[in-house]
């Protein structure tokens, strides 16, 4: 079977482009340490374009199929591989959501590109770069403004779960629910917990903190 060269310089057109979206997107992830990084989204997005423009190919040449069947395989397929990236701590606070939301974004681009749709795999490789990397910031903004907050605290004993309940209550904080949890490695009489609180003013957020965190008999605080 002879060479088609203008099928070569349209695939190598569609995977370089898929490289790019793809490494653009993980850079964001990689400096961050998340499981999923720079190769990891350029390998998505790649291999979704692949999996799109070979789809295309057999429809187109051999007359059959259906033309988006893999990339319907491609998406369920990429739901697998994000929930691998979503991890919950002891302190339930789930993390691997964005990155396992930029998988399954990355697969889309793939897919775009593979069919040739380039303003949409450009301007939607921008749209979420935006949301990953420039509105982040706008997360501890949010959280700032917020007047629900939930804490995780370790402790060195009970009795020191007394003392920082009346830290709180001092500092005219209300505590809506308190949640019993196991300590990481934890001793005789240690103990933690997940607590919620109701700050009586959004502006004191960051104060609030700053003196929860300095509490007696912690050996562990964090906003959750």
């Amino acid at each position: 079977m002879e060479l088609d060269w203008l099928l070569l310089k349209d695939i190598f057109i569609k995977l370089g482009l898929a490289l790019i979206c793809g490494g653009v997107l993980g850079i964001e992830r990689e400096r961050r340490n998340r499981p999923a990084g720079f190769r990891t989204y350029m390998l998505v997005c790649i291999g979704s374009t692949l999996v799109m423009a070979t789809n295309y190919y057999i429809f187109n040449v051999f007359q059959t199929g259906d033309p988006s069947r893999m990339a319907a395989q491609v998406v369920s397929g990429l739901g697998f591989l994000g929930a691998g990236t979503i991890v919950t701590a002891a302190n339930s606070k789930v993390k691997g959501l964005t990155t396992a939301a930029g998988l399954w974004s990355a697969g889309g681009i793939g897919l775009a590109i593979g069919i040739g749709f380039y303003e949409g795999a450009i301007v939607g490789t921008a749209m979420i770069f935006i949301a990953m990397v420039l509105l982040h910031s706008m997360d501890g903004l949010i959280m700032s403004t917020n007047k629900l907050v939930m804490v995780y605290v370790e402790f060195e004993h009970f009795f020191a779960l007394k003392n920082f309940i009346n830290v709180v209550k001092s500092n005219n904080v209300k505590i809506l629910d308190i949640e019993s949890r196991d300590a990481s490695g934890a001793k005789d009489n240690q103990t933690a917990a997940l607590i919620t609180l109701k700050l009586p003013d959004k502006k004191m957020h960051k104060e609030l903190m700053e003196i929860l965190s300095k509490a007696e008999g912690m050996t562990h605080f964090e906003e959750v």
